[in-house]
């Protein structure tokens, strides 16, 4: 009897951990909106996709693992988004995913800053993205904003008609996977 009942308490206390060690879970909705923008180019990206594990009472758990498929770029011009995709600018054919990885996420007044890994075209470099999540219901909303510049990533030549600094604007609504 005392076995079972201290098998019973080790078990207890082994969910309890985990209970406060993982994260909520969040699946990615088909709202998303991930946004790019420059005095000279503009467009979207229209497939996102990755795993989000967030819960504002336990940041350390937290984590981001996100892609964006570079062929689905999306200037509003054709001519555009096949140079674009071409081995110039992304190199979709050899490059086909920018990926962002997180390391850690802290707050940061009523919002958060994740630091990780963003891989473009085969160059990785840290990144800092101040965000907010605001909750409605089942679902959430991640709203983020940042710039990069282009150079650091070999997209395009430095200089030219396209501004090195591009601003990226994310809306990710999530609901609780």
């Amino acid at each position: 009897m005392k076995k079972l009942i201290f098998s019973m308490a080790t078990l207890l206390g082994i969910t309890a951990v985990f209970a406060f060690t993982v994260a909520q879970n969040w699946a990615i909705t088909d709202k998303y909106s991930i946004k790019f923008s420059s005095n000279e180019a503009s467009g979207i990206f229209k497939t996102f996709k990755g795993t989000i594990a967030f819960d504002e009472q336990n940041l350390a758990a937290a984590k981001f693992d996100v892609t964006i498929d570079v062929a689905s770029i999306n200037t509003g011009n054709g001519l555009q988004n096949k140079h674009a995709k071409g081995a110039d600018w992304f190199d979709a054919a050899k490059f086909p995913v920018i990926k962002y990885t997180s390391k850690k996420i802290v707050k940061a007044g009523n919002a958060y800053q994740v630091t990780g890994d963003l891989q473009m075209k085969g160059v990785t470099k840290e990144y800092t993205i101040p965000f907010t999540f605001k909750k409605a219901g089942a679902g959430a909303t991640f709203n983020g904003s940042f710039t990069v510049n282009r150079s650091d990533f070999k997209i395009g030549k430095p200089g030219g008609e396209v501004a090195e600094q591009i601003k990226i604007d994310i809306a990710v609504p999530v609901t609780k996977g």
